[in-house]
């Protein structure tokens, strides 16, 4: 053992760091996202046929190595949105995977608004909360899964009134929908204006916590708000929110979590 240790060099001390620090960045990345159990899972197989090829069970280790071919290919296929921000993160995402990426943005952007300007109209009250950098998955597990493409007819759906899951906010994780019925938590902030319902008040309490945006309809005023940090936006048209929504859909620079709420005047 000693011998082993003797002959290491300065190299292959920089190439276990390397390793090390690349699989850290990925634990990072994966972190609160379905694909990091699929990849734990893969991990786990990968050791089995490893000690399997050692112990000499042949057969086993065969199935093994097959099983890992199908178990990546899944992860490929089903963890995209997971896979592309990984891309995107170090910064080797070719060009026609940034023009996807960016064409799916603003789809996502333009369902969002052209639903929000809808329930505005017929004074359907909504919240629905966008994923940045600070996962949201705690409040995913609170409501119900759907995993879906983003619509204007979905959420649109999913806010009227007899649906069974109108209340409680819809999360946007990975450029879907990733539940509804979710439940937010309250500000605790107590100069927050009196005027303000439950559903201002749960968009107030998430910004609090987290970097995420998250657009309010207001059921009585019929009048759509963004909160950001805190911050409420409130009276935004179709326009104005969209681009509010373009520019805040960027890698944020820095944690909102301590800024304090207040309201920005309404827009005439």
């Amino acid at each position: 053992m000693w011998t082993t240790i003797a002959q290491f060099t300065w190299i292959d001390v920089v190439d276990v760091l390397i390793v090390t620090f690349a699989v850290y960045q990925l634990f990072l990345m994966f972190k609160g996202t379905r694909a990091l159990q699929m990849i734990l899972g893969l991990a786990l197989v990968y050791l089995a046929s490893r000690i399997a090829l050692k112990g000499g069970l042949l057969t086993v280790n065969w199935v093994l190595q097959n099983l890992l071919s199908v178990w990546f290919l899944l992860i490929i296929i089903l963890f995209q949105p997971e896979l592309r921000r990984a891309l995107a993160t170090f910064g080797i995402r070719s060009r026609l995977l940034r023009a996807f990426a960016n064409q799916e943005e603003a789809h996502m952007i333009d369902e969002i608004v052209q639903s929000a300007a809808s329930l505005a109209a017929k004074k359907i009250g909504a919240i629905i909360a966008l994923e940045r950098e600070t996962k949201l998955s705690d409040y995913v597990d609170s409501g119900v899964p759907l995993d879906a493409r983003i619509s204007r007819r979905l959420l649109e759906s999913i806010f009227c009134s007899g649906s069974p899951l109108h209340d409680g906010a819809v999360v946007i994780q990975g450029g879907r929908v990733a539940a509804a019925s979710c439940l937010l938590p309250l500000t605790l902030t107590s100069d927050v204006s009196e005027e303000l319902g439950t559903r201002h008040r749960a968009a107030i309490g998430l910004t609090e916590e987290t970097d995420a945006i998250v657009i309010v309809v207001s059921e009585e005023m019929g009048r759509v708000s963004l909160v950001r940090a805190g911050v409420i936006t409130k009276g935004l048209d179709a326009q104005m929110l969209r681009r509010l929504l373009g520019e805040l859909l960027e890698p944020p620079r820095g944690s909102g979590s301590d800024a304090k709420p207040r309201e920005v005047a309404t827009p005439s």
